[in-house]
C-alpha cells in the first residue's frame, strides 16, 4: 500500500481558475481534488497544511543546458536538477550541444540512461539535427524524444545547419516538434566586423544586442515560420528575444496552430539598460535587447502570441564570463529562480497567477504533448509546488545550487518562495532542502 497524502488549505491554481481546495495525492499520482468543504474518501497517512499558498502543478522548462555529458566542470544533471527541484520545476528537455553531441541515436540513449542514475526530477531530451544525420532523425521514437532542436544561423559547438535544402528536408521529413534557434549568422558576421573595426578584437557586451541585432533575428525566425508554412511542421521558436518576430505569430490557443513561440526568462527579466551594472553575467544569445522588446514580450505573455515560458538555462564559470560582446561566453543560469522571477511580474500586475500557470505549465505539456503532466487533475503525475506568494526574500551565493555557483539573480529581493516541490508524488524540496536520492522519470510524449 502507497501512502495517501492530503495537501490541505490550499488555493488551487488549474486551467484558468483558482479556488480554495485540497489535493490527495496516491501512488505517484493525484488521486483527488476537493473543494474547500470536501473531506478525502478514506484516510490519510500524512496531512500538510498549504495555509497561504499556491498549490500549482510543477512547473515543465522546454529549454535547458544542463552540459552533461562533456561540460560537467559548469553543471551536470544531478547538480542541475536539484536547482530545478528548488525551483519549483519538476521537470526539464535539455539541450542538445554537449560533449558529445546529442546527434546520433548512441549519444541520446547514452543521455536517457545517464538521467535515470543521476536526474532528481523528470527528464527528456532533444535530438540535434546536423547538416547530415536525417537518416537518424528518422528513426527517432516520437514517444520517447521531447523533439529536434535545430540551430538555423547560430550556434554554439558547430551545430549550425544552414544548407537550404537540408533545412527542407528537416522540416518536410522530421515528424515531430522542431524546435529552433533563430539567428542569421550572416548578419551576425557582417555587424562583428564592422564593431571590430571600431572598437577593436572584444567590443564592450554593451554592442551586443547591436551585433546580434533584431535583424538576425527576425530574418532567421520569418525563414523558420516560412519553411514550417511550406512544409507543415510542427515549429517552436525558442527565446523570441525582439518585438519585431511578434509580428510572426498567431495569437491563437496552441490547439489552434502548428507555429508556437516560447520566450525565456532572461528576456522578460532583463534589458539592454543592465548591461551598466550585470556586464557579461546577462550575456546571452539571443542578445538582450531594448527595453521596449522586453515590455512587449511581457505583454505577450497575457494574450496568445507567446505560447511557452522556458529559461535557457545555461551555467558557465564566471571565469569563462570574463571579456565583453565577443570573447566572454554566452548564456546564464536562471532555473532555479524561473518561477519566482515570473511570480514578479504577477505582483506587479503585468500577470495573472492563471497566465503564469498556463504558460509554465500547462502549455508545454499541451505543446509537447506530455502524458499526465502540467494539470492538477485526477490521474495526473503528482508533479506540484507549493509557491508562498508573500514571502520576501534576498537570493544569496549560499542558496544556489547550480553546479557553476553563480546567479545574475544574486542581490535580487523576491516577494514570493517555493516552499515544497512534488515529482511524482514525493517530496523532492522541503524548506531549501533537497532530497538528493529521489530520481525522476523520462516523459513520455503522447503522439
Amino acid at each position: 500500500m502507497m501512502k495517501r497524502t492530503y495537501i490541505h488549505n490550499a488555493r488551487i491554481v488549474n486551467e484558468g481558475q483558482t479556488f480554495e481546495g485540497a489535493i490527495v495525492i496516491e501512488n505517484e499520482v493525484i488521486a483527488e481534488i476537493l473543494k474547500a468543504d470536501e473531506m478525502p474518501s478514506s484516510p490519510c497517512e500524512e496531512t500538510i497544511d498549504a495555509q497561504g499558498c499556491y498549490l500549482l502543478p510543477g512547473v515543465i522548462d522546454d529549454h535547458v543546458h544542463f552540459r552533461d555529458p562533456g561540460l560537467t566542470h559548469k553543471a551536470d544533471m544531478h547538480t542541475e536538477s536539484m536547482a530545478a527541484a528548488a525551483g519549483g520545476v519538476t521537470s526539464y528537455m535539455d539541450m542538445p550541444n554537449t560533449n558529445p553531441q546529442t546527434t546520433t541515436l548512441e549519444a541520446l540513449e547514452n543521455k536517457f540512461k545517464d538521467a535515470e542514475t543521476k536526474s532528481i526530477v523528470n527528464y527528456s531530451f532533444y535530438f540535434g539535427a546536423t547538416n547530415n544525420n536525417g537518416d537518424e532523425i528518422a528513426q527517432l521514437d516520437k514517444k520517447h524524444v521531447c523533439g529536434v532542436k535545430l540551430f538555423m544561423g547560430s550556434s554554439t559547438g558547430n551545430m549550425l545547419v544552414d544548407q537550404m535544402e537540408t533545412l527542407k528536408n528537416i522540416f518536410a521529413n522530421a515528424g515531430m516538434l522542431i524546435a529552433t534557434h533563430c539567428e542569421d549568422q550572416h548578419i551576425i558576421s557582417a555587424n562583428t566586423a564592422i564593431y571590430k573595426e571600431k572598437y577593436g578584437d572584444d567590443p564592450d557586451v554593451k554592442y551586443h544586442p547591436e551585433i546580434r541585432n533584431e535583424e538576425a533575428c527576425y530574418q532567421s525566425s520569418a525563414l523558420a515560420v516560412q519553411l514550417a508554412k511550406e512544409t507543415g511542421a510542427r515549429l517552436h521558436i525558442m527565446h523570441i528575444s525582439t518585438a519585431k518576430e511578434l509580428e510572426l505569430l498567431e495569437d491563437k490557443p496552441i490547439a489552434e496552430k502548428k507555429i508556437t513561440a516560447e520566450a525565456c526568462v532572461s528576456h522578460l527579466f532583463f534589458c539592454d539598460e543592465d548591461y551598466e551594472t550585470f556586464g557579461t553575467r546577462i550575456k546571452c544569445n539571443p542578445a538582450i535587447k531594448s527595453k521596449q522588446d522586453r515590455d512587449a514580450l511581457r505583454k505577450a505573455l497575457t494574450s496568445n502570441l507567446i505560447d511557452v515560458i522556458g529559461t535557457d538555462h545555461a551555467p558557465h564559470l564566471l571565469s569563462e564570463k570574463q571579456g565583453g560582446a565577443l570573447k566572454a561566453v554566452s548564456g546564464m543560469p536562471t532555473l532555479q529562480f524561473s518561477l519566482t522571477a515570473v511570480m514578479e511580474l504577477v505582483h506587479e500586475g503585468l500577470l495573472s497567477i492563471e497566465q503564469l500557470v498556463q504558460k509554465m505549465c500547462h502549455a508545454p505539456a499541451t505543446l509537447y504533448q506530455i502524458e499526465k503532466r502540467g494539470f492538477i487533475r485526477p490521474g495526473y503525475k503528482a508533479d506540484i509546488v507549493l509557491l508562498n506568494p508573500s514571502k520576501e526574500w534576498t537570493v544569496t551565493n549560499e542558496c544556489i545550487l547550480s553546479k557553476c555557483g553563480w546567479s545574475p539573480m544574486e542581490g535580487e529581493t523576491f516577494h514570493s518562495k517555493v516552499e515544497k516541490t512534488f515529482v511524482n508524488g514525493n517530496l523532492v524540496y522541503d524548506n531549501c532542502q533537497v532530497d538528493i536520492q529521489h530520481r525522476g522519470q523520462a516523459l513520455i510524449f503522447d503522439r
